[in-house]
């Protein structure tokens, strides 16, 4: 069930720029799926190729927004019955291993919601449509971080031009002091941006502004990334006990 959903969810993401892609003449492969047979989400996620040259900012801010609103759209059904089929068990004292994860806010509004207060002690086991929906945000939300030439920096270049460059750099800065003081889990990520995505090429007609909707779209899509992400996804990956602050976990 967990394979089958996490699929859904990664491929509905990757269509999503596939669709967008194709609308604007950008020439692009369907998308294909990158195994890791390990543990903790058996994926290295989907990717399609793009090749050619984005004309301007809004078929760059289509392009780029399509793919974390389908995935996060197609994640919400996933989380919510997975919530109502996942099990409340006693966890104090508990053998088994246990993968505690951390809580995205969306995760935690619609927990709140569904099962209302988990007493102490005890924990939310996750069916495995909640845990392909929390992945499904975690991707969102890596996605949606507005930096270099992730979804999220496609955005930000879009809506700012060159400006940008100061919001990449102000996002980079958090995520290196949140990998330091918080969740040093972060800083792997944070070398990578470094090297490979802090620099955003250019669409030929750089002139052209978005309209007023695609505006509105863009604090919408800063709403999905703040439901979305996490800052300490796994708090620890050797818990046997009840946590406050986290949305529930897997056996492992």
């Amino acid at each position: 069930m967990y394979s089958a959903s996490i699929m859904t969810i990664l491929l509905s993401h990757e269509m999503g720029h596939y669709v967008m892609s194709r609308r604007y003449g950008v020439p692009a492969t369907l998308p294909y799926f990158i195994p890791l047979p390990m543990p903790p989400f058996g994926t290295l996620g989907a990717i399609i190729r793009m090749k050619g040259v984005i004309l301007n900012k809004k078929a760059l801010f289509d392009i780029g927004v399509a793919g974390p609103l389908s995935g996060f759209i197609v994640a919400i059904p996933f989380i919510v019955l997975g919530i109502k089929f996942s099990e409340i068990q006693h966890m104090t004292g508990s053998n088994i291993p246990f993968l505690q994860l951390g809580d995205p806010l969306l995760f935690k509004i619609l927990q709140k919601i569904l099962l209302g207060d988990i007493p102490e002690g005890y924990d939310l086991v996750l069916h495995p449509f909640a845990y392909a929906g929390w992945v499904g945000l975690f991707v969102t939300a890596l996605n949606l971080l507005p930096i270099g030439q992730l979804d999220g920096g496609h955005v930000i270049y879009a809506v700012f031009g060159n400006r940008s460059k100061w919001v990449f750099a102000a996002s980079i800065t958090i995520l290196a002091i949140l990998s330091i003081v918080y969740n040093p889990g972060w800083l792997l990520l944070v070398v990578l941006l470094l090297i490979f995505g802090m620099r955003h090429p250019q669409p030929l007609d750089m002139e052209t502004g978005l309209d007023t909707t695609r505006k509105l779209l863009a604090l919408l899509v800063l709403v999905i990334f703040l439901l979305s992400f996490t800052p300490a996804p796994f708090p620890d990956t050797n818990i046997f006990r009840n946590i406050n602050n986290t949305t529930g976990g897997i056996p492992i």
